[in-house]
């Protein structure tokens, strides 16, 4: 995988566009970075195949597919080795409730983003990942009231490509 350095201003700003829209027209992409559209292509082949890019989706708007209540779920344990962590994490990874869980310091060690229909969809989550699991301490739920913002955006610190002409092979 190629490090931040390896990454030139071409790629970010590239990068910048696909973060916004990965459904932009390579050629429109091109025009912007002044490169031709194939530099575009080779260039966004590259970015994905050396996993800079790890995936292309659909973002979407929970409230509009019925899951309008967002939980977020401090998880303390008992004992953070990895044989005693490793059922809980597998339990987790495969939760499609669970949107995102981040190993964190301070007083707890796993936060959760959870996405789900109802406080009894959030309870029955909680009996499949928590109960049982003599590992897991305690847990402690935070219902969002609303969102101030989300995104998935990576800041790049990317400097716009000036128009000088285009670039045809990069």
């Amino acid at each position: 995988m190629p490090s931040a350095a390896a990454l030139d201003r071409f790629d970010l700003a590239i990068l910048d566009i696909l973060q916004t829209d990965n459904t932009t027209p390579q050629r429109v992409i091109a025009q912007a970075v002044n490169l031709s559209a194939p530099a575009v292509q080779r260039r966004i082949q590259r970015l994905q195949s050396t996993g800079v890019i790890r995936a292309n989706v659909a973002v979407l708007d929970p409230e509009k597919v019925g899951k309008s209540l967002t939980i977020l779920v401090e998880v303390h344990l008992e004992n953070e080795w990895p044989d005693r962590t490793a059922p809980l994490r597998a339990r987790i990874a495969a939760e499609e409730a669970v949107q995102q869980c981040w190993s964190v310091t301070g007083e707890a060690d796993y936060l959760l983003v959870v996405t789900v229909a109802s406080m009894a969809d959030y309870e029955a989550l909680t009996q499949r990942l928590f109960e049982g699991d003599d590992n897991v301490r305690r847990f402690r739920t935070s219902v969002a009231l609303g969102c101030l913002k989300a995104g998935l955006k990576v800041p790049l610190g990317a400097e716009p490509v000036p128009p000088v002409g285009r670039v045809s092979e990069a």
